[in-house]
């Protein structure tokens, strides 16, 4: 259910919230109902632990996250014909590769599982020396030591039921809308909510449930951003440069063209993206090497300690008997060092001798200069991770596109290596930051860290087949996926594939001005950031986040204005009764998330078997309406 959901999120906008908190409450509600079924039946006496619901929580959370670290919205479609063709060069056969359910499932398994072994020996180090807070990680704990109690088993029968009513509105909503999809541009996504104009800079309400609840459940500074950018690129630049047309660019070029405006969407947005992920990066970086100098200095040996069996250091103040207990049963089962050693040689030595067999382009010294680098920045991330909440996996993947890709050059399939070379880091880089944080809700939990590495090993395996299969039921059940201005505009395939280009080709094909722009929006991206981090907080929480405000820059607003009015809801609802808001608010937003994803896998379904709405609905404009009853004679 969470691959379906994760993977339409991916293919839409590319903005996938944090669902750890419906994982943890579903899987809470369904094992406590067959838990309570089976004991009725007298098979069972055995009450559901809180460990056993992290081990699923865990298991969870791994799977669905390969949907979203496997690249298929991103650097493994980026690799496609159909993404190639809508870039501006780099079209030949050495620098293509399209989907197929073989490779995608050999080439996860290849590269997910590596990062799992890459951490585990400094687990201590990282959860009980350092005590590093990983507040996803945290947060989750609590939620799910919250449910264990009779209290909070209460609250989330309550939390569960309010789940299921939304979910149940928002599947058959999506159900209701599909009647009126017979066509091209019919049906509620495309209803022109403020006037035609507005709708033609892609400015409407589409009547999503999804974006309603991702808006209720990113923070507000997100959803305003997106609306700013949103409000900025298609209300302000794009009709603007779309006046220098015949100037800045060929009047002959059409606009979906990357030599085109479509080079101002796609690199202008790219160049937002960059400048926030090297600040954030830097910050993020600097942060690590400060806080982990420090942690060091406190050691009274000012030794590294790397025992796993022994006494941790020599602590500052005394442990609470509670964090005694979780120290002791976080160090009682371990995973073996020659286990997280030998795993991460042996499954590097097999990529090594097995991804050029699928990429040929990607060479194998490659892969070993990857591997052997994945591991100092796989500690980068965690660490910095477990300081900020801030996993820069996809700034490190993108590190990797231009360096691999450059490496390689153009003639020799830099554009797939790079992107490959994307793959390989990011998955390593991402499962290490993943585990921490799941450790880290086991350790509060006390859970064992054995079960937990042996759960994230299970997911993992699940979700190497389960996220290319359902990106493969996208795949053949829509078209035209991954173009700009449909249902599945996947728009960060096209943004990593020209990220590949730009290392290694250079600037030169870009259309007059757009490497100005570029450099400017870099610029601001990195003076907005700086000014978040040196204004007190009363003033950076109004400031807008780049990143954000980047992501509408080439798919338009519509969905902008779905979160902003989930945010405006929570907002309201906050106002009236804040307690009820804020227990009931996750569970409304997942209900909305879940009920529109898993109506899109019966809609693929039908899509596959070629069975069709019966409606169009589709909206015209006065003089457009009668042009129209007049060939028809209705006039």
């Amino acid at each position: 259910m969470f691959n379906v959901i994760v993977m339409k999120l991916n293919l839409t906008t590319g903005i996938v919230p944090s669902l750890n908190v419906s994982a943890g409450l579903l899987g809470f509600f369904f094992v406590r109902m067959w838990t309570a079924a089976v004991e009725r039946m007298g098979f069972l006496c055995h009450p559901f632990t809180r460990q056993e619901n992290t081990i699923i929580q865990t298991c969870v959370v791994s799977a669905y996250g390969i949907a979203f670290s496997g690249g298929f919205g991103s650097y493994l479609f980026g690799m496609s014909d159909k993404i190639a063709k809508q870039a501006t060069e780099a079209k030949d056969a050495n620098n293509i590769k399209d989907p197929h359910l073989g490779w995608m499932i050999g080439f996860l398994f290849l590269v997910s599982f590596i990062g799992l072994f890459a951490l585990v020996p400094l687990r201590k180090i990282m959860i009980v020396d350092y005590k590093l807070t990983y507040p996803s990680g945290t947060a989750t704990a609590y939620l799910i030591n919250g449910f264990h109690t009779p209290e909070g088993a209460k609250l989330a029968k309550k939390q569960v039921k309010t789940l299921g009513k939304y979910f149940m509105f928002s599947f058959f909503w999506g159900f209701f809308q599909w009647f009126y999809t017979a066509g091209d541009e019919c049906g509620f996504k495309n209803f022109p909510t403020l006037g035609l104009e507005a709708y033609n800079n892609r400015f409407f309400f589409d009547f999503s449930p999804t974006y309603v609840g991702v808006g209720m459940i990113c923070p507000y500074i997100v959803n305003v951003s997106v609306l700013l950018g949103g409000i900025l690129s298609w209300g302000v630049m794009w009709p603007l440069i779309a006046k220098k047309k015949g100037s800045w660019y060929l009047a002959s070029v059409d606009d979906s063209s990357l030599h085109g405006l479509q080079a101002y969407m796609v690199f202008i947005s790219i160049a937002l993206i960059l400048g926030d992920g090297l600040y954030n990066f830097i910050k993020v970086l600097i942060r690590t090497i400060a806080g982990f100098i420090s942690m060091v200095q406190q050691n009274s040996k000012g030794m590294l300690p790397v025992s796993d069996n022994g006494s941790s250091m020599s602590a500052t103040e005394a442990l609470s008997f509670d964090d005694e207990r979780r120290t002791e049963i976080f160090l009682r089962d371990q995973v073996p060092k020659s286990v997280a050693y030998g795993g991460y040689v042996v499954v590097a030595a097999i990529s090594i001798g097995t991804l050029p067999q699928i990429f040929p382009q990607l060479k194998w010294y490659y892969i070993l200069v990857a591997y052997v680098v994945a591991p100092v920045l796989a500690f980068c991330n965690a660490y910095g991770s477990g300081l900020t909440d801030w996993s820069l996996a996809s700034t490190y993947g993108k590190l990797a596109i231009f360096v691999f890709g450059a490496w390689a050059g153009l003639s020799h399939g830099g554009v797939l290596v790079g992107l490959a070379a994307c793959g390989v880091m990011m998955s390593i880089v991402s499962t290490a930051s993943d585990l921490m944080q799941d450790f880290k809700t086991g350790y509060l939990t006390l859970a064992s860290p054995r079960s937990m590495f042996v759960s994230q090993v299970i997911g993992t395996g699940m979700g190497c087949v389960i996220g290319p299969c359902v990106f493969w039921l996208f795949y053949k059940a829509f078209g035209d996926i991954g173009e700009s201005g449909t249902e599945y505009p996947a728009p960060y395939a096209i943004v990593y594939r020209n990220m590949a280009i730009l290392g290694v080709d250079g600037f030169g094909s870009l259309p007059e001005n757009c490497l100005t722009l570029c450099y400017i929006f870099f610029a601001a991206a990195i003076a907005i950031n700086l000014a978040r981090d040196l204004t007190p907080h009363r003033v950076s929480r109004f400031i807008p986040l780049p990143m954000a405000m980047a992501i509408p820059f080439y798919i338009g607003s519509y969905f902008a204005i779905d979160m902003f009015l989930g945010s405006m809801i929570l907002f309201v609802w906050e106002r009236l009764n804040k307690a009820k808001a804020d227990a009931f608010g996750p569970a409304v937003a997942s209900g909305l998330i879940c009920g529109d994803g898993i109506w899109t896998l019966p809609q693929s379904i039908l899509a596959l078997a070629k069975v069709q709405p019966p409606i169009c609905m589709k909206f015209l404009s006065r003089s457009t309406n009668a042009k129209v009853d007049s060939f028809l004679g209705l006039s």
